[in-house]
């Protein structure tokens, strides 16, 4: 039937990163894993970067995932809250390329469509199905739902973006 294909989600934030490790097999999701990587709001903006890496490595090299999916940066009003959140989202890719695993990106649309089922949907809607997707998976915060969810919407479309990648390089 196959290997089981454990992938990692990030959603990417400069005060809290969340994770959350799935296994895929077939058409089946299985919990292995999820938390939140924090950073000392007290630290300068550098500090704070290595401490999102050095958390992400440590649960990289733990889980031992095949592949990775990240949230796209939205752009807000706030310019310089967007930098940062920019920077926290180039470590949280960073991470898992340095370590040899293929990075995915989604569009938060993209991960409430493939878990909802529609493009627009609060946290709340995200959170119930995710636990209907997985009924073992527990998580402690938002942060680490959402990057389930993104983990979630890269085993429904990881075949696409296997094949996008091939084809770009080729």
């Amino acid at each position: 039937m196959g290997q089981a294909i454990r992938i990692i989600g990030i959603d990417p934030g400069l005060r809290r990163t969340g994770w959350g490790v799935v296994e895929s097999l077939g058409n089946s999701l299985h919990f292995v894993a999820s938390g939140t990587v924090r950073s000392d709001d007290k630290a300068d903006l550098a500090s704070r970067l290595c401490q999102l890496h050095d958390g992400l490595a440590e649960i990289l090299h733990t889980h031992m995932p095949h592949e990775a999916a990240v949230e796209q940066t939205f752009v807000n009003t706030n310019a310089a809250a967007t930098l940062k959140l920019g920077q926290a989202r180039g470590v949280a890719m960073l991470v898992p390329a340095r370590a040899g695993v293929s990075v995915a990106e989604y569009a938060p649309n993209a991960v409430k469509k493939a878990v909802i089922g529609v493009g627009h949907g609060d946290k709340k809607q995200i959170h119930m199905m995710v636990k209907v997707l997985m009924p073992k998976a527990t998580f402690e915060t938002d942060d680490a739902a959402d990057a389930l969810a993104i983990a979630i919407c890269h085993s429904h479309h990881r075949m696409s973006a296997i094949q996008r990648a091939r084809f770009a390089t080729a």
